[in-house]
């Protein structure tokens, strides 16, 4: 009688072993070595350093600066819209929710520049952390493989599944927005194209009577054709498009600044500090990519030099430009004009307009913004496929997702299964503040990995780095502080969504992935 219930304990002392495995970074390594695995090695400093710049500035530069200037209103007061700062700060002091804002987010005025700052602060922390993981592990999946080599396989799989969420959320939304933006400006020019096939068929909670949003499916379809051609490829034509957006918001800068009036800096912050991180809590959805750069582990040269080479510059270059975006934008009108109507919709456009600028410069900001969203699409996809990739060749997504490209080398099944992946629901729903996901998605992400740093550094002092965070643990551990701070700066609906969504993630896992893992298999066969 006894044997059935030892032999029960040793399977739960597996399982449990097993949730917590850590996979060894030269065994990673060895596998990226793999013929069958092996992806082209094509990508240089400053392609990475595009990357990131392609991924993190798109359409939010032109679009959230005014949004979180002049913060967010809901019409109906429900807790759901709550900040989570607000609420448990509000508990504390009077021990329940009475003094909660739950209309929206309050304003952050011109102290916007100074979100961005913060916002940049933290990231830059995740940025170091991020760039000494690559130049230790320099393989495909980023923060998913980096947790996988420090903190074992459930924390693996969460943060994997996390990262699927970001992405693809991410880039629904900007396909959506790419739609809308397009539309409007072919009609511009005369090209109208029917509502009917340029619309979401469900947005705002609601049916629209829309067929499908072709102008979003489309987008995706034709940059995946790009991805499956090859990195080389796809990287050229990013490097073309950060040109062009980077020329549009020096553009702006120079138009705009000569348009500023100083009394509309005036009040600086309105809200105060709370403004400052609410701003901070809406405006990081403009950083998220830096780390996409270093998904790319496996296709650059020189990964231990490289990659933290582009993940810093790319930081860098992108924090002086939104900072520059800000004050100059807030300069030219109060920030209370952004609060609604197309002012909201697309603020630098409209300042432009309003203040009489030439047409060919708005033209030139129009082109900024299209080229800001097709690029950020590409490295998104081209990041999700990475995920999904790296996912698969550990065994917790099916062999599919790893399949390379016999021509190419590029892993074409997961390529055209997050352009499903994306393109469809693009075409169908408007996806609203629920791209919140994606801030809050990649705010975990970073807590993680400063994590890992920390851990690696305790378990491998050895292990050549050559890329160090200075002052371990106490940079990493600033990087979990700010993240999560900002993390509280989101609304109760989006940290219940994220939640719901690790739930489902959690019963794949223990369904699917578990059972077909590395370890899984090694513990069989012994």
């Amino acid at each position: 009688m006894a044997q059935p219930t030892q032999n029960s304990a040793n399977k739960m002392t597996r399982a449990g072993s097993q949730l917590l495995a850590r996979k060894s970074i030269d065994r990673l390594i060895a596998e990226a070595d793999e013929p069958e695995h092996r992806l082209k090695k094509t990508l240089g400093p400053w392609s990475l350093t595009a990357l990131g710049i392609g991924a993190i500035i798109g359409s939010g530069i032109f679009v959230l600066t005014g949004t979180a200037a002049a913060g967010e209103h809901f019409e109906a007061p429900s807790i759901l819209h709550a900040q989570v700062l607000d609420l448990l700060v509000n508990l504390i002091r009077n021990g329940n929710s009475a003094g909660v804002l739950m209309h929206g987010r309050p304003p952050a005025g011109p102290s916007i520049a100074l979100s961005f700052i913060l916002v940049a602060i933290a990231c830059a922390f995740a940025g170091l952390c991020y760039a000494e993981l690559a130049s230790m592990i320099p393989i495909a999946g980023s923060a998913y493989t980096y947790s996988y080599a420090t903190l074992g396989e459930i924390f693996a799989w969460i943060i994997g599944w996390d990262l699927i969420l970001e992405y693809a959320v991410s880039n629904v939304a900007v396909a959506v927005g790419f739609s809308g933006y397009a539309k409007a400006q072919l009609a511009a020019f005369g090209l109208v194209i029917s509502d009917k096939w340029a619309s979401p068929v469900w947005s705002g909670g609601q049916w629209t009577g829309a067929y499908f949003n072709l102008p979003a499916f489309l987008i995706v379809f034709i940059l995946t054709l790009l991805l499956v051609r090859g990195v080389r490829e796809s990287a050229g034509a990013n490097n073309v498009m950060v040109i062009i957006k980077i020329g549009a918001i020096l553009t702006f800068l120079v138009v705009g600044g000569m348009l500023i009036n100083p009394a509309n800096w005036k009040p600086f912050a309105p809200s105060g500090f709370a403004g400052v991180v609410t701003g901070g809590a809406i405006v990081f959805f403009t950083y998220i990519g830096f780390d996409s750069v270093s998904t790319a582990a496996e296709e650059c040269h020189s990964p231990q030099k490289d990659l933290p080479f582009g993940i810093i510059a790319s930081l860098i270059v992108c924090t002086i430009l939104y900072v520059g975006v800000a004050v100059v934008l807030l300069g030219m009108m109060k920030y209370t004009t952004f609060a609604s109507g197309k002012a909201a919709e697309a603020p630098v456009a409209y300042a432009l307009q309003y203040l009489g600028a030439r047409p060919v410069f708005r033209s030139i900001i129009v082109l900024g913004a299209l080229m800001g969203m097709i690029s950020s699409l590409l490295v998104f996809q081209y990041g999700q496929a990475r995920i999904w990739y790296a996912m698969s060749r550990d065994g917790l997504l099916p062999k599919l997702f790893s399949a390379v490209h016999p021509k190419f080398k590029t892993p074409h099944w997961s390529t055209w299964i997050a352009c499903l992946a994306v393109g469809l629901p693009a075409g169908f729903v408007d996806i609203g503040d629920a791209a919140d996901l994606s801030n809050i998605g990649t705010l975990f992400a970073f807590v993680l990995v400063a994590l890992g740093v920390i851990f690696l550094r305790r378990t491998q002092p050895d292990r050549p780095r050559s890329f160090k965070v200075p002052f371990v643990p106490w940079f990493p551990l600033m990087a979990v502080i700010l993240c999560g701070g900002l993390m509280l700066g989101l609304i109760v609906i989006t940290w219940l969504r994220f939640f719901g969504w690790l739930a489902i993630g959690l019963v794949i896992y223990f369904a699917y992935s578990r059972k077909h893992s590395e370890f899984a298999r090694k513990a069989i066969s012994n």
